[in-house]
């Protein structure tokens, strides 16, 4: 029997009203709808809250993580010669490497310990110096020029931090290292220091050093 409407309990409808007990027999067959708890709604409305703050949360801190993941891979370090073409400011350093022949002794294993000269710095010399230094005939006085600027070893800024030293160079000669006020390298000053590579570190120098 279907579900008693309005008409069929309304006495007021046209129709004759049912008995009491004809009424409660209907609604006896009538289909039981049974209404979920509050208590269980707010259960799984609560566990999809949180499910969705989950993943919310997750997503976000993905997407925070990309641009210190990318940095990390960009700032991956490669060899002292890679560092070097990278930076953009070592253009004469890098072409004085190459005709000294000393790129793959700088992408050696190492550590060393190089003291790199700005493309200014090289500048700053007289004129003529950079052209004579590069031609074929007088490369053993480039290669003496280019090693008395590294050093073997490792040397990062705070191992050297408030003190003197006189280190020896692969040239054969020693440099003066003085860093009670800044880092003077004979007399050049350190602009930049703790350039990390995979074989070594760089040290930037505003000035040529040259030995005696």
């Amino acid at each position: 029997m279907p579900w008693p409407g309005k008409r069929d309990l309304d006495p007021y409808q046209g129709a004759a009203p049912q008995t009491a007990a004809a009424q409660i027999n209907d609604l006896r067959e009538a289909p039981v709808i049974h209404p979920r708890p509050a208590s269980v709604c707010l259960g799984i409305n609560n566990k999809q809250q949180e499910f969705q703050t989950m993943i919310r949360r997750t997503l976000l801190a993905a997407a925070a993580a990309l641009p210190f993941a990318f940095s990390a891979i960009a700032a991956k370090a490669g060899d002292i010669v890679d560092t070097a073409v990278a930076a953009d400011d070592f253009n004469t350093l890098v072409a004085a490497v190459q005709a000294a022949d000393l790129v793959d002794v700088l992408k050696g294993d190492g550590p060393f310990t190089v003291f790199a000269p700005t493309d200014a710095a090289f500048a700053a010399l007289p004129e003529g110096t950079v052209e004579d230094l590069l031609k074929p005939e007088n490369k053993d006085q480039l290669v003496a020029v280019l090693t008395y600027h590294v050093v073997p070893g490792k040397i990062m800024s705070g191992d050297i931090a408030g003190n003197t030293a006189m280190v020896e160079t692969v040239q054969g000669s020693k440099l003066s290292v003085d860093a009670t006020e800044g880092v003077k390298i004979d007399e050049a000053n350190v602009v930049t220091a703790d350039i990390v590579a995979d074989n070594g570190v760089i040290h930037v120098i505003d000035a040529v050093v040259l030995p005696n």
